[in-house]
C-alpha cells in the first residue's frame, strides 16, 4: 500500500511541475498624453490670443474635458506665431488644443 501511495505521489508531482513552470508576460502600453496631473505651462500670450477669439461655436456632444482628444470632424485653428498650439470653440466655450495630438490642454469658459 505505501508504494502505490508513493508511486502515485511522484505521478502527482510529474504532473503539476510543468503547470508550475509557467512564465507570465506583461504588455506595457505607452502612449503620447500627458500623465494625469502633468502640468503643462502655456504662454500668456497664447492664452490671451484664444480668450479674445470670438469664431462660431461648434457643438460636441458630452462635455468638454482635458486631455481627450477632440474628434476628426471639429476643425480648429493654428495660433499664428505659435504652431505649438491650436484652437476651437466647442458648447461656447475656447478650447486651447495640442494640434499633433488633437487632445485639449485647456479649457476656458
Amino acid at each position: 500500500m505505501r508504494t502505490l501511495i508513493a508511486v502515485l505521489g511522484v505521478a502527482g508531482l510529474a504532473i503539476t511541475a510543468p503547470a508550475s513552470a509557467q512564465t507570465t508576460t506583461t504588455t506595457t502600453v505607452v502612449t503620447e498624453r500627458p500623465a494625469a496631473g502633468t502640468v503643462v505651462v502655456v504662454p500668456d500670450e497664447v492664452r490671451t490670443y484664444v480668450t479674445q477669439q470670438r469664431n462660431n461655436s461648434v457643438v460636441l456632444e458630452g462635455p468638454v474635458v482635458v486631455g481627450q482628444p477632440l474628434p476628426d470632424t471639429i476643425e480648429y485653428q493654428v495660433i499664428p506665431d505659435n504652431d505649438g498650439y491650436a484652437y476651437a470653440i466647442v458648447n461656447d466655450q475656447r478650447v486651447l488644443i495640442d494640434p499633433k495630438t488633437r487632445s485639449i490642454i485647456e479649457v476656458y469658459d
